[in-house]
């Protein structure tokens, strides 16, 4: 039968190893316990709807004469994969009668129509997009124009820069660059045929869902 020593002797060691191994399974714990999760980056996922107001011109100085104070409304689609985000845009805009002077004439831009892609990257609730598309532009006649165009198809580049905010609102300043090629006109100086440039700055504001 043991003696009183060496029942002392084991029962010191046996809780020696019952606290090494409540130590180990802290430590074990501590490793397999999820480390502190990463805020989620924004999704640009989705359609929205809006609209948007800003300055038409034939020069890119939004204050140059001649200018026409644009509005209209927009409705589009994104995919984001990854931090790159796609999608499609189609919007109308009265473009405020901005003037276009046509040899010795003068049109007038009142409507516009245009659908667009957009490319871009999403840096969580900050997108930076640029676009291209067509458009279709209705002139009305102005000084000394005998016939003009009526609607005419042409090209539009651009980009712009759109923040998000909460309860799916965002808001975008844009930049767009609209070419319409050999349009014909007839003016007192007789007929002619040119490429009409356009510049439109404007913000708007999305509605996500």
């Amino acid at each position: 039968m043991p003696s009183m020593r060496t029942r002392f002797g084991l029962s010191a060691a046996f809780a020696m190893l019952l606290s090494q191994a409540a130590m180990a399974a802290d430590l074990d714990n501590s490793y397999v316990q999820a480390p502190y999760g990463q805020p989620a980056t924004y999704d640009w996922t989705g359609a929205y709807v809006g609209g948007h107001a800003g300055v038409a011109s034939s020069h890119l100085n939004p204050f140059s004469d001649g200018r026409g104070l644009a509005a209209g409304a927009q409705a589009g689609y994104n995919l984001q994969f990854n931090s790159a985000v796609l999608g499609a845009e189609v919007e109308g805009a009265y473009s405020g009668g901005a003037d276009q002077n046509v040899h010795g004439g003068k049109l007038e831009e009142q409507w516009r129509l245009a659908a667009k892609a957009k490319v871009g990257v999403g840096l969580d609730k900050t997108l930076l997009y640029g676009t291209a598309g067509y458009a279709m532009t209705k002139f009305d006649n102005g000084n000394n124009i005998r016939r003009g165009p009526g609607w005419e198809g042409g090209y539009l580049v651009g980009g712009g820069v759109e923040q998000a905010f909460g309860n799916g609102l965002s808001a975008k300043v844009e930049y767009n660059y609209i070419v319409t090629p050999d349009v014909k006109t007839t003016t007192d100086a007789g007929t002619t045929r040119a490429d009409i440039n356009s510049h439109v700055i404007k913000a708007g504001i999305n509605l996500r869902f």
